[in-house]
């Protein structure tokens, strides 16, 4: 890339109080000299297309469908026009689930600021060009590389290379793009843009990316990777045993093999999984919430576990600054002073300070010598003045130390409903940016969070789901305790404090034991999400500062609020646009909607599935002909399987989701499955028996196998509410339809008045005998359920 230098060849350095002229802007716009997106967020339409028309299933299909073209059997090709069908629904869901993302992402987009023509404007990342000079501070995420031009700050760099501990940062040194503030304020050249960022290199090679974790897209690639393996072998063995049957034709071996083959293949099952998926992101969206990565839905309707940073989830975000308590024989003038001048100097911008700042934000003559921002970790800022000595604001376990104790117990009274800071002072000044020795306290700072209106209500949503609640919170224990009281959090008086808790096994103790936690440092909140994994829990974590970033990297589902840091909202799944704690249970009800109704939908797709499967390998050691053809099938799946699996799959539902995916499908399958492989079995037997020509018993087998999906669709269907009504008469009736009146389209014969009383007696028996596998097997998750 091009980049401006001076006359004798070095590069270009703007003024950082200047920064570039508005000329010097439009010609890095020229030039191209722009930090344009590398890492596009959603896929693109050709890609989206090529996804859905290019799978193996589709390939699989495609040969099956030459096959039968080539021996003329051209109504067989019906299953076609399904394939077909649900490449386009994909197509369109997919697109449509893209574009809204598209247009969030926009307005969740990050901001940044440049100074320009000498002022300060916001601009879009992807707006900044090369030698902007960009004006960082607490919580912002550094969007390019950049140098270090004027002021201190300290960094991480986790999102970058996993490695969480802040590294301070001055004056010619570099930042990385991908990394972010956690204190400090500052102004840096941007030194490489786009492609030549040290994040768009590492995303080609190791850059720290926590994997996805999706029970459903595991258990889909296991099903697809069984049905890959098998299909192909079990395809051409099939197909030669039925060319060895006297009297069956090339065309009829083909139609048959082509039958069990389309019957093994869940085409519809990839395709209502992600249907469903890109319906939930579409519906959230009307609900301003951001899906960032599509599978977190899965994970957040499994939750049973959520961490809430008090800051911004339970509490508004912002501060009121009730008191200031002078200590000892300070008077207030001199405490008012201190934090005139204290407040001048530090560019915090938490609410914390903004509390502070709307009392006491006036200018102070004091000359500042040394600044030591806030940082989650140290949990206290300060800084020195010209013959004055050290002033520090901070929490008084952090300021003090280990000698707090003369204050504790009035501490403790004030920490019961207030946020507690204190002012101290030091003759000494700050080494190594460290805390000066024996700091004297020259007043009580009180703070009082603003609790969200809506809080008691969603707390109250989660504990009636079965959602153990903890809140996490860098504030003193009481104060925290004296919160989650307020907002009516279950189990508030179970507390303790973070600070006491000096291993891991500590950590993984008192996260069984208690609900509330203070003190917590942005490391130990990571621990504490990382025990509860450990413990077999589903975690969602909420947060919207930096130090959450860490623990929401982490949790099984992240939500960040859109008002947060730049930081937060970049590392979360969900990003709650209106930042109102009372689009969770939403946000649940949604994710339990999904996932409950893919798990119910799939154990249709996988009845057809298991049963074709099972038939396949039965006929290669019977010497009978398949006793069914593409068609036949295309009918059964439309209307036992197509249909209801899609109308069932958008209906609300708000259980939590329980065991495993893959074992729950395959379980509500097998009474289906098996009893279906048991008709077939026995028209096969019957047909042996009583020499039955070859067109009944295939007659026998459709109508067998479409009243056993009516059974399970029935099974489904309870209890039935008037859109599952329609559903089932509808099916009902179309099954009818075609077996009565298009008998003749779907290769279907009448029956004689013998073999309908045998018929008779076998839809009996496949009655009881759906109904007897379904007790056992429920009888057999009750008892696996974990006991309360």
């Amino acid at each position: 890339m091009k980049q401006e230098t001076q006359n004798d060849g070095i590069r270009f350095q703007p003024d950082h109080q200047e920064g570039l002229t508005a000329q010097q802007v439009a010609s890095r716009i020229r030039e191209g000299l722009v930090n344009y997106e590398t890492d596009i967020p959603t896929k693109s339409i050709g890609r989206i297309v090529r996804d859905n028309v290019c799978t193996l299933f589709n390939l699989i299909n495609a040969v099956l469908a030459v096959a039968v073209i080539l021996v003329g059997s051209y109504k067989n090709l019906l299953f076609m026009g399904v394939v077909l069908c649900n490449m386009v629904i994909g197509i369109v869901q997919e697109i449509r689930a893209k574009r809204t993302i598209d247009q969030l992402s926009i307005l969740s987009s990050s901001k940044v600021k440049v100074v320009r023509d000498g002022k300060v404007e916001e601009v879009g990342i992807y707006d900044v060009v090369l030698d902007d000079v960009m004006d960082l501070s607490h919580g912002n995420q550094v969007s390019a590389d950049c140098i270090l031009l004027y002021g201190e700050c300290d960094v991480n760099e986790s999102m970058v290379t996993g490695e969480s501990d802040a590294i301070h940062k001055k004056p010619g040194d570099m930042i990385l793009s991908g990394s972010y503030l956690v204190s400090g304020h500052c102004r840096a050249r941007t030194e490489h843009i786009g492609e030549d960022n040290y994040v768009s290199h590492i995303s080609k090679q190791a850059k720290y990316l926590k994997k996805v974790q999706s029970e459903i897209m595991a258990s889909l690639q296991k099903i697809i990777k069984i049905v890959s393996i098998m299909i192909i072998p079990i395809g051409i063995l099939l197909f030669w045993n039925q060319m060895r049957l006297e009297d069956n034709t090339l065309t009829q071996a083909v139609v048959n093999t082509v039958a069990a083959l389309i019957g093994m293949i869940p085409e519809g099952l990839v395709l209502l999984t992600s249907t469903v998926l890109a319906v939930s992101v579409i519906r959230l969206s009307r609900r301003k919430v951001l899906v960032q990565e599509l599978y977190c839905i899965e994970a957040l309707a499994r939750v049973d576990v959520l961490c809430l940073d008090k800051t911004g989830t339970i509490t508004e975000g912002r501060m009121e600054l009730r008191e200031v308590i002078p200590y000892g024989d300070h008077t207030m003038e001199q405490v008012e002073q201190a934090l005139q001048a204290l407040i001048s100097v530090m560019e915090d911008e938490s609410p914390t300070f903004e509390a502070i700042r709307k009392q006491y934000g006036r200018q102070s003559d004091w000359t500042v010598e040394q600044i030591v921002p806030f940082s989650s970790e140290k949990k206290w800022s300060g800084a020195q003045f010209f013959q004055k000595g050290s002033f520090v604001l901070g929490a008084p376990e952090f300021v003090l130390k280990g000698k707090i104790n003369p204050i504790r117990e009035r501490l403790n009274q004030y920490a019961r409903e207030n946020r507690v800071l204190i002012l101290a002072h030091s003759n000494a000044s700050f080494e190594g940016r460290e805390l000066p020795p024996d700091p004297e306290i020259l007043a009580f700072l009180l703070i009082q969070d603003v609790i969200r209106p809506e809080a008691e209500e969603t707390l109250q949503f989660f504990a009636d789901q079965g959602v153990d609640l903890k809140v996490i919170s860098g504030d003193n224990p009481l104060t925290v305790v004296n919160i989650a009281r307020r907002a009516g959090l279950p189990g508030a008086e179970r507390y303790i404090d973070a600070s006491t808790l000096e291993t891991e096994e500590d950590i993984k103790q008192a996260v069984k034991r208690y609900s509330v936690f203070g003190r917590v440092t942005p490391m130990q909140k990571k621990q504490m999400v990382l025990a509860l994994k450990e413990q077999g829990h589903t975690v969602a974590m909420t947060g919207d500062g930096v130090n959450d970033v860490l623990a929401l990297k982490e949790a099984d589902c992240s939500v960040a609020m859109a008002s947060g840091s730049d930081a937060a909202r970049n590392v979360s799944q969900l990003v709650l646009l209106d930042s109102s704690f009372a689009s969770m249970p939403l946000v649940v009800a949604e994710g339990r909607r999904s996932i409950n109704n893919i798990q119910r939908s799939a154990s249709l797709f996988l009845v057809k599935t298991i049963y074709s499967f099972i038939l396949a390998l039965i006929f290669l050691f019977v010497h009978l002909p398949y006793p069914f053809v593409p068609i036949q099938l295309t009918l059964i799946s439309a209307l036992t399987i197509g249909i209801p699996s899609f109308v069932l799959a958008l209906e609300p539902n708000k259980d939590r989701i329980r065991g495993s995916f893959f074992k729950n499908v395959i379980s509500k399958s097998l009474p289906g499955a098996i009893t279906i492989i048991f008709n077939v079995v026995a028209v096969m037997a019957l047909s042996l028996l009583l020499d039955i020509p070859v067109e009944c018993t295939s007659s026998m087998c459709v109508i067998l196998t479409g009243f056993t999906g009516l059974l399970l669709v029935y099974k489904l269907c309870t209890p039935f509410n008037l859109i599952r009504r329609l559903l089932f008469g509808s099916i009902s009736g179309g099954l009818l339809l075609g077996i009565l009146v298009f008998h003749e389209l779907f290769s279907l014969v009448p029956l004689s008045i013998p073999l309908l009383f045998w018929l008779g007696g076998l839809l009996a028996a496949a009655f009881f005998l759906f109904q007897l596998l379904l007790r056992v097997l429920d009888r057999r998750l009750i008892q696996k359920q974990p006991q309360k």
